[in-house]
């Protein structure tokens, strides 16, 4: 089993944004010394806990301070940028880190509607060319605008031998079969919502069709995940997770808060039944049970990687449960 890294670049409450998006480097060198395959860093826009806006600058930086880990972006928000800009964007990253790098795209609008209208200079863009969006995409990438396209004579640069595959983001078996018949790799959003996984994963790998950024289906599905040595140290860590998704859920602060301020202000009942819920979006535990819960995972949704998202207040708590779970599968 492959495991990799989302990264949101979540902001603990009381830190730096500079001092989170240090962290991220240093967990990206950290998780690459530990064995993970890939290092993703997602996009959000208007959030004040979140301090990962920029995923191509990000990725940049991870790059150049590791050597061999895939970096890429869990995902590109396409329907807000030109396709055309965002292949001269990861054609730029390839050049420089040749064969390591992933371009993931979301059909997310990115925040509000307003967000939105700033993110697209006050135009307006329908979130159903996402598909007409991918497809110029990659023929940007790899030189393949049907001859009749009007930007048929517009070349992406710098002119790479190689370029990233495609990963689509999805939560569908809409999603699923976008990616399918476009020829991409298809990412589940398990974190955001578990529900129809598995329908989607098989819905892709009925329809998908070869295409130049990848031959044949490859599939991952990322995770909410907390581990500690003990389930009651892992339960405790979680409480600021827990907490976070509440406040996310309610639009609140999604700085995330520490533990101590979690247990102070207590969860109402109606919290409790929400944290419920949100559980079946993450793996919490001890080594052994989430090595457990990851396999039977595996055999449901039919993938040879997880890639895991861990929320929490503390940093070096995190960088102790990513060791934690790569151990427990290479024992």
């Amino acid at each position: 089993m492959k495991l990799s890294v989302l990264d949101q670049a979540p902001i603990s409450r009381g830190s730096h944004p500079a001092d989170t998006l240090q962290n991220t480097l240093q967990l990206a060198q950290i998780t690459e010394k530990l064995g993970y395959h890939r290092y993703w860093v997602a996009e959000h826009h208007n959030a004040s806990g979140l301090a990962s806006t920029s995923p191509e600058i990000v990725m940049t930086r991870i790059a150049s301070v590791t050597e061999n880990i895939r970096v890429g972006s869990g995902g590109v928000l396409l329907p807000q940028y030109s396709p055309f800009k965002i292949a001269e964007n990861f054609k730029t990253m390839e050049a420089f880190f040749p064969g390591r790098m992933d371009l993931g795209v979301g059909r997310s609008p990115g925040g509000s509607e307003l967000t939105r209208q700033a993110l697209l200079d006050g135009h307006n863009r329908s979130l159903q060319e996402f598909p007409r969006q991918v497809r110029e995409l990659q023929g940007f990438l790899h030189n393949t605008l049907e001859r009749e396209h009007p930007f048929r004579l517009v070349k992406a640069g710098p002119r790479t031998e190689t370029a990233p595959p495609i990963w689509i983001l999805g939560l569908s078996e809409r999603g699923a079969k976008n990616a399918a018949e476009m020829g991409a790799g298809f990412v589940f959003g398990h974190f955001i919502n578990p529900v129809n996984g598995k329908k989607a994963m098989d819905a892709y790998r009925e329809a998908f069709q070869s295409s130049p950024s990848m031959e044949n289906p490859q599939t991952i599905v990322c995770i909410f995940a907390v581990c500690a040595e003990t389930e009651q140290e892992a339960e405790e860590l979680a409480l600021s997770q827990d907490k976070w998704l509440l406040n996310v859920g309610k639009g609140r602060d999604t700085k995330i808060p520490s533990i101590e301020e979690v247990k102070e202000k207590g969860f109402t009942e109606d919290e409790q039944k929400e944290i419920r819920k949100n559980r079946r979006r993450c793996i919490i535990g001890t080594p052994a049970k989430i090595k457990q819960e990851l396999e039977q995972l595996q055999a449901y949704y039919g993938t040879d990687e997880f890639m895991l998202i861990t929320n929490i207040y503390d940093f070096d708590a995190k960088v102790k449960s990513y060791r934690l779970i790569k151990e427990a599968f290479t024992k």
